[in-house]
């Protein structure tokens, strides 16, 4: 495998620093995305970092890349992930965002798009990245540019937050206490310019300063170990709700005020109820690991749900396609149509708050209509043979109904699970829903029997 094969992932680009990811490589994608986006008819792109250490080293190899080849640059400098969607749809060009999201330290990455936030995943343009940056490592780069771009650099933090703030009647987030774990990531500098605007909002922000080290604890909210502060916190400083973001800030897990954390199906359901209530009859997307809850609340609330893959540039496709206003993932990626069909933490974050503030009860009152069916959780599954793993399953239970949208998942009435290889790893990922706790659990050990079989 080449070293290009190890870090070009199916929705972005990530991999260790130095060894994966080096300036080299980072050129060689600069170049490779410079040639995506002139056959595209772009001439100008915006990058944007996060707080990791290698940031500016990777940045500035693949700005050349994109300055030699006949590319401007607009350097918005350290961002979240979702401020930078927020320019390339504000100013309407290609956008590149370095950054690893919830991954260790030593990991960096790039998450590219299109004109106007449009995604950039396998089949939408990163293979042809990766084919050009490849010839570049492989010594036969494509000619440079007789006229080498610009670059200039500009801040949008306070039109970003504008932004962020038109999605919600701020007079519904009334008196209200709010605690965040920023995690030492991106939210350390986005979270505090928009609460800071909520005059009746007393909040706290956990570990802000940004650090790419990530001192405290991970900055991965999916994983409850990293959750553990922000309940604790929750409690002992008698806050409203709370708040976990990722190192880059596109995603959000809520804490109610018991400290007890949302899955990302119970927010995706509640911000579909709220789109609804604005917008009758809208549509709205749903992965398809995400609670059957999701497309009983859509329906029940006069939407149209649609289930879709797993995967921000599947999403992101699906809504373009069907003009859904809202789509959301089990994994706390929330997508709006009003954001150029990208996701945003902040902009969930503050829906949230104003479906508390509206409803005028507790956050642990307004959820429970929206939690139905005990889940799993996901579930990996080390195997040497993915697909006949999965095939050996689909036998198993095909007296059910199946599909292949992404997977397996099996409907077994009352539960169903779904079954997904890993685009990176030798691992089967499990997801299994029924009607109560003790259901689940059996059927989970019924399916992980079978799998390690």
């Amino acid at each position: 495998m080449s070293a290009l094969d190890q870090i070009v992932k199916a929705y972005d680009i990530r991999g260790t620093v130095h060894d994966e990811l080096n300036v080299e490589v980072a050129y060689a994608l600069g170049v490779g995305f410079a040639s995506f986006v002139t056959d595209q008819g772009d001439d100008v792109v915006v990058v944007a970092r996060d707080m990791r250490p290698s940031g500016p080293t990777l940045v500035d190899g693949f700005t050349r890349g994109l300055l030699e080849h006949g590319v401007d640059v607009i350097d918005i400098g350290l961002a979240s992930t979702d401020l930078m969607y927020y320019a390339s749809g504000v100013l309407d060009v290609p956008g590149a965002m370095f950054t690893a999201s919830h991954n260790p330290a030593g990991y960096n990455g790039i998450k590219l798009c299109r004109s106007g936030a449009r995604p950039v995943g396998a089949d939408t343009g990163l293979g042809d990245v990766k084919r050009v940056a490849q010839s570049v490592l492989d010594g036969a780069e494509p000619a440079r540019s007789e006229v080498p771009g610009t670059r200039s650099e500009r801040s949008l933090l306070d039109d970003f937050v504008e932004h962020v703030l038109s999605f919600v009647d701020v007079a519904d987030i009334g008196p209200m206490r709010v605690v965040a774990d920023t995690a030492n990531g991106m939210g350390g500098l986005v979270v505090p310019a928009v609460l800071d605007r909520l005059e009746h909002v007393d909040y706290e922000v956990l570990f802000p300063e940004l650090d790419g080290t990530f001192p405290n604890h991970p900055a991965d909210p999916l994983q409850p170990a990293n959750q553990r502060d922000l309940r604790a916190r929750v409690l002992t400083g008698g806050y409203d709700l709370g708040l976990a973001f990722d190192g880059d800030a596109d995603r959000v897990f809520v804490v109610d005020e018991n400290g007890e954390g949302l899955s990302g199906s119970t927010t995706t359901a509640i911000l579909a109820a709220a789109t609804l209530r604005n917008h009758p009859g809208a549509t709205i997307l749903h992965n398809l690991i995400c609670s059957r809850s999701v497309p009983e609340v859509v329906e029940e609330h006069g939407g149209t749900p649609i289930r879709t893959r797993v995967g921000h540039s599947y999403i992101k496709q699906v809504m373009a396609e069907t003009g859904a206003l809202f789509g959301g993932e089990h994994s706390a990626h929330y997508y709006f149509a009003r954001n150029f069909n990208a996701d945003s933490g902040l902009i969930a974050s503050l829906m949230v708050m104003a479906e508390v503030g509206r409803s005028a009860t507790p956050l642990s009152v307004l959820r429970k209509p929206f939690e139905r069916y005990a889940s799993s959780g996901e579930i990996n599954t080390q195997v040497a043979d993915a697909d006949a793993v999965i095939d050996s399953i689909s036998a198993h239970f095909a007296e059910f109904p199946q599909d292949d949208l992404d997977g397996l998942t099996v409907d077994c009435g009352s539960w169903w699970f779904n079954l997904r290889p890993s685009n990176t790893e030798p691992l089967l990922r499990l997801n299994l829903e029924a009607s109560d706790r003790d259901a689940c659990d059996d059927r989970v050990a019924e399916l992980l029997t079978l799998i390690t079989a």
